[in-house]
């Protein structure tokens, strides 16, 4: 028979829920008392475990340890169905129905699988287990008195827990969007594995009941089903947590590099009063970055107002609706080339302050069309053939 997936296959596993479990440690420490909280918490946690203990080389390591043959069976299935009643409980505190609702539902889930625990692990020790079985103990004990119930016990107690939770989420998907519908989908996938695992173990027992032999499917096709559904679950268990934050986190870079044409431009503007402090980029929070980013670009277009001419921005925006989609585009065109000019204009005369406030000239409200536009052929024509003083219709 070829060999089952090897222990790496485990490890990567309960890797990937361990890392989610560690996501929610900063959220649990301040709110030390939400059950959904608690109940994501153990269940991660829970499948991290069972994830590293199934391997073969940790099922080795555990019976040597305890000294009792078949030991890591029934803390493997315990850790299983303990898992299998987690699961469920956080999908209950996690839907939207109500409180009174929610906490009956919560006493009986915990009840259930208290008692499922405290069966698998009373069946064992009610059980003969001889001989040492790492990868075939479902299969070769399927016969076993109180051993074969064991096993369906926890199948069984893990199965419906699925299936439950496959419906549940499946429902609920229907009414959310975007990284919370993603994210349970992914659940919807991880919990059919979960069944798929159940099945095939199920399959083979009974196989050994009517006198088969399809141990290959507990040997090799239920361990690969329980890993690729810790890795899904994983993935769909974190992205309602990271899905909105990275999100955002995407769109703050992204802002911050489409403002980089204008602040290349205009970094090095003086600013007389307004107080400018460098953040480091890799302590700094990116948003923190993105205020301090346009709050130094507004003062240095404030800085430029005296040199801003409406007549400039005026002319701009009459060459710019020529090239541009729409006026949006087209003002924000004008607004670059005014901008432009007026930089060139205070290079030209830094110590002749022109008379007067041209503040009312700036009119965009949104710096990054404005620093996008500055890649503009009516930018780069405005910068071009300008010349000082004579084309500016100020005194």
């Amino acid at each position: 028979m070829a060999p089952g997936p090897g222990n790496l296959v485990y490890y990567v596993g309960g890797a990937a829920l361990f890392l989610v479990c560690a996501l929610k440690l900063p959220p649990l420490a301040r709110r030390r008392r939400d059950p959904l909280l608690w109940s994501a918490f153990t269940q991660l946690f829970a499948g991290g475990c069972i994830m590293l203990l199934a391997a073969p080389q940790s099922v080795v390591a555990l019976n040597r340890a305890t000294g009792i043959t078949n030991c890591a069976a029934p803390v493997v299935y315990a850790a299983l169905t303990a898992y299998s009643g987690a699961s469920l409980l956080l999908i209950i505190h996690w839907r939207p129905a109500p409180p009174e609702q929610t906490r009956r539902a919560a006493r009986w889930c915990v009840a259930a699988y208290s008692l499922a625990v405290l069966a698998v692990v009373l069946l064992f020790w009610a059980g003969n287990a001889p001989v040492e079985q790492v990868t075939l103990f479902d299969s070769y004990y399927a016969g076993t008195p109180f051993i074969r119930e064991m096993i369906v016990t926890y199948l069984l107690a893990h199965g419906v827990a699925a299936v439950a939770n496959v419906t549940m989420c499946r429902r609920w998907s229907r009414e959310v969007h975007g990284s919370l519908r993603t994210g349970l989908h992914l659940l919807v996938a991880a919990y059919l594995l979960h069944v798929g695992y159940d099945v095939t173990r199920l399959v083979a027992v009974g196989a050994r009941w009517a006198g088969h032999d399809l141990d290959l499917l507990i040997a090799q096709v239920s361990p690969r089903f329980a890993a690729l559904s810790a890795v899904v679950g994983a993935v769909g268990y974190a992205l309602p947590l990271l899905g909105p934050r990275t999100a955002r986190t995407v769109q703050v870079v992204r802002q911050l590099r489409q403002l980089s044409p204008l602040w290349r431009l205009l970094r090095d503007v003086p600013t007389p009063g307004a107080a400018r402090s460098a953040l480091p980029w890799w302590r700094t929070p990116w948003a923190m970055l993105l205020m301090s980013r346009k709050t130094a670009l507004y003062d240095a277009i404030l800085a430029l107002a005296p040199y801003c001419d409406p007549a400039v921005r005026d002319a701009a925006y009459r060459t710019a609706l020529s090239h541009c989609p729409d006026e949006d585009s087209a003002a924000a065109s004008a607004d670059a080339a005014m901008i432009v000019v007026a930089l060139d204009r205070q290079h030209a005369h830094p110590d002749r302050m022109p008379g007067g406030a041209a503040s009312s000239a700036w009119r965009s409200g949104d710096l990054v069309p404005v620093s996008l536009a500055l890649a503009s052929p009516v930018v780069r024509t405005f910068r071009e053939h300008h010349r000082f003083p004579a084309e500016s219709s100020r005194p």
